[in-house]
């Protein structure tokens, strides 16, 4: 997985990389939150027509920001995830489906993760990231915490949490020879959070522009408000 940037190496875990056997546990894990997602999302649209765009926005900016390719000091890349954004206005199951959405075409065009380990690439940020990020946004707000600063803390939080994550797995498939499972969690988690870290701040800064630019529309502050209080 820790290929360099100039060929084309990234944080999602690469086509081939995991055993057969944990490629089709992650598949199977994934699709009960990815099928709640698409039915969660068809009420939505249903109940509320006009959040097709904001669906939308939310789509593009995980899509664009996971796409991203910074430089490691490791020897590979990390990137943002932006599914913070979405599991905030939208809650954590929208965003399993539109992440898993997301994974697919990264995969299929841009050789961003694999369609082998697309299962583990969407428990991971599609699901465990906007996860986190939901919880913390209703923790900060029920906090009375501004939303500035919870939306900051859900989005950079998530990113961290996707990553978290991410080390679980290689570990599980590639425990320690001495440390065992454990040990590998932490190693793997120890290389990514040395980028991870700086990356997911930037990610909360950038998704608390973003949501404030799309609630600055005409008639999106009252939509976004109204969805994001919805209990999910």
């Amino acid at each position: 997985m820790r290929r360099s940037c100039d060929r084309g190496g990234s944080m999602h875990i690469m086509e081939g990389y995991l055993p057969a056997a944990h490629a089709a546990g992650w598949f199977a894990a994934s699709a009960p939150f990815v099928v709640a997602g698409a039915v969660r999302l068809k009420r939505i649209v249903a109940k509320r027509p006009e959040a097709r765009l904001t669906l939308a926005a939310a789509g593009a900016f995980t899509f664009v920001l996971s796409a991203l390719k910074m430089p490691s000091v490791t020897g590979s890349c990390s990137h943002p995830t932006g599914t913070g954004l979405g599991a905030v206005i939208f809650g954590p199951s929208v965003m399993a489906l539109i992440g898993a959405i997301v994974l697919l075409f990264q995969a299929l065009l841009l050789a961003h993760g694999g369609l082998t380990t697309l299962g583990a690439n969407i428990f991971s940020m599609a699901i465990a990231g906007p996860w986190v990020s939901w919880v913390i946004w209703r923790l900060g707000t029920g906090l009375g915490i501004s939303t500035a600063v919870a939306v900051f803390f859900a989005a950079a939080l998530g990113d961290v949490a996707t990553y978290a994550t991410t080390s679980v797995q290689l570990a599980l498939a590639y425990p320690d020879a001495s440390s065992g499972i454990a040990g590998a969690a932490l190693k793997f988690g120890s290389i990514y959070a040395i980028t991870q870290i700086p990356l997911a701040i930037a990610e909360g800064f950038v998704t608390v522009v973003v949501l404030n630019a799309l609630s600055g529309r005409a008639g999106q502050a009252n939509e976004i408000r109204a969805l994001s209080g919805e209990v999910r």
